[in-house]
């Protein structure tokens, strides 16, 4: 019988410990969730005429255009608009990239959170959904 314990004994310990993994795991989620909810991206243009800033979803939240936007052409500024804009949300991808990792490390299931970012943030430019 006393190996019967001891296995029965060690499996309520492994229990123990697999519960105790659960709770520590879901409160890393909750400080993540709360952490990642405040990011923003930023990024300015080359020329420094347009600052962006996009919130932790990666929608538009700041646009400034600086005067001298005025002397070039609007189809001009439109592409800074637009690239600027993919920047921040790349700078905001790297701030996600590592908050995942400083609560995760680099298991599967952060590398989940990280690509589905990556999907929503920098979709292919091939996509379908690209083209919408």
């Amino acid at each position: 019988m006393w190996a019967d314990d001891a296995a029965l004994d060690a499996a309520g310990r492994r229990l123990d410990e697999w519960e105790s993994s659960l709770a520590e795991r879901a409160a890393r989620a909750r400080t993540l969730s709360a952490t990642m909810r405040h990011l923003t991206g930023t990024a300015r243009s080359a020329d420094r005429t347009v600052d962006v800033t996009v919130d932790s979803t990666g929608l538009l939240i700041d646009l400034r255009l600086d005067e001298r936007i005025r002397q070039q052409p609007a189809a001009h500024t439109a592409r800074q608009i637009l690239e600027t804009t993919a920047a921040a949300r790349a700078d905001l991808l790297r701030q996600v990239s590592d908050a995942v990792a400083g609560s995760f490390g680099d298991d599967a299931s952060a590398q989940a959170i990280i690509d589905s970012y990556r999907s929503r943030l920098l979709p292919d430019q091939g996509s379908n959904d690209a083209r919408r």
